[in-house]
């Protein structure tokens, strides 16, 4: 037991769960148990003895109606209505329509109409003219920093945009392409490519964008939704919903991947690999609660960044979370391995990234206004009990 009894060591939260440490990390890596730095020079995770009962004892009994509703918040039943995306049989759909398929055929213009309006083909019409060309490539996590400043502009010049919803999206998304970088004509993939100097990625940069596009009420969607309940301008939603992207747990997880498979170039990928394990208590990249057998956006894009090189630090991490943890990889895998093989600029994941799912925060946030009411969940408290309302 270590010195401070509401921790427990890898081994031990093993132990008290009845599993290997690879399923440990496994459960980790899913959301289903919480890990934090330990003491001294090796910050071996360790992991609360609160959470690890709370797991064990979830998974030797079913939740109670109101413990449902509380996980509901977590990873659990719907809490909204959306005619949006359907995550079903182990596959997205972006109303109605396969998101994997739509990755091969469609433009991301097209993909974002079809979340915007219900038909793919209104793309010309909620997309107004192409803006000037952008500034080239910015480097690092300049990128980041500008499509905030972009945000921050659109809600600001939100008066003068008198155009109805769709197409203000439309005018907003294309100036955040612009801010990224987008160059010249064509679709946004198209002038994305150009504008990065790589215009032979185009089609893999397009299919990154619509398989970004829409995921559920994932944590920035539903942030997007809440700002757009409260009857905020359409700008004001995406500028909340881009704030909640840069989270680590978000889309900062591809800064973590990236991250990893730089080690895994470095030390080679099983010392990588561990490192991660020890000092993450996960495995980045890995592993999605909503897909169980594998997330099919992850697969997508790891098979086209396959096809354009080969890469053996991702081919052995890969390897190593299949075979040793039983992890497929997620999205956030699948984009960095995507960028790697193109050589797009370092921030590019987390930009393909934001720029893809600004399509999906403006259909949520406007299925939210057109629903009219206030998005107000209630807390479970957990705090001291008022002394006049005991005993």
């Amino acid at each position: 037991m270590g010195a401070d009894d509401s921790t427990l060591s890898a081994q031990e939260a093993a132990d008290l769960l009845g599993v290997s440490r690879p399923t440990l990390y496994a459960y980790v890596s899913r959301g289903l148990v919480v890990s934090e730095p330990g003491p001294g020079p090796s910050r071996a995770r360790r992991y609360p003895r609160a959470a690890v009962q709370d797991l064990r004892e979830r998974r030797a009994r079913g939740r109670d109606p109101a413990m449902a509703a509380h996980g509901a918040l977590h990873w659990g039943t719907p809490v909204l209505d959306s005619a949006l995306t359907l995550i079903e049989a182990g596959r997205p759909y972006y109303r109605g329509r396969d998101a994997i398929a739509l990755a091969a055929t469609a433009s991301f213009e097209e993909v974002a109409a079809l979340l915007w309006t219900g038909a793919a083909g209104d793309a010309f019409v909620v997309f107004p003219p192409a803006p000037p060309d952008g500034a080239g490539p910015p480097d690092g996590d300049a990128l980041a920093r500008r499509l905030l400043a972009e945000g921050e502009r659109a809600v600001a010049g939100v008066a003068a945009l008198g155009e109805a919803a769709p197409r203000r999206a439309g005018a907003v998304v294309q100036g955040l392409f612009a801010s990224a970088g987008a160059r010249g004509r064509g679709s946004l993939g198209q002038r994305l490519a150009r504008g990065w100097g790589r215009p032979s990625a185009a089609a893999d940069i397009t299919a990154a964008l619509v398989l970004c596009a829409d995921h559920d009420l994932n944590v920035s969607s539903f942030t997007a939704r809440c700002v757009a309940s409260a009857d905020a301008p359409l700008e004001s939603a995406l500028l909340a919903a881009l704030c909640a992207l840069r989270g680590r747990r978000h889309g900062g997880m591809a800064e973590r991947v990236a991250g990893l498979l730089a080690e895994a170039d470095r030390d080679g990928a099983r010392e990588a690999v561990a490192r991660a394990l020890r000092e993450q208590g996960a495995l980045p990249g890995f592993g999605h609660e909503l897909y169980p057998a594998g997330d099919p956006r992850g697969s997508e894009l790891l098979r086209r960044a396959g096809a354009a090189s080969d890469d053996p630090p991702v081919a052995a991490v890969v390897d190593l979370g299949r075979r040793e943890l039983g992890l497929e990889p997620t999205l956030d895998l699948g984009l960095v391995a995507l960028c790697r093989s193109h050589r797009l600029p370092g921030a590019a994941p987390f930009c393909l990234f934001a720029l893809g799912r600004s399509a999906g925060w403006a259909a949520h946030a406007m299925e939210a206004a057109a629903d009219a009411r206030l998005i107000r969940p209630r807390s479970r408290y957990t705090g001291p009990w008022p002394a006049d309302l005991v005993g």
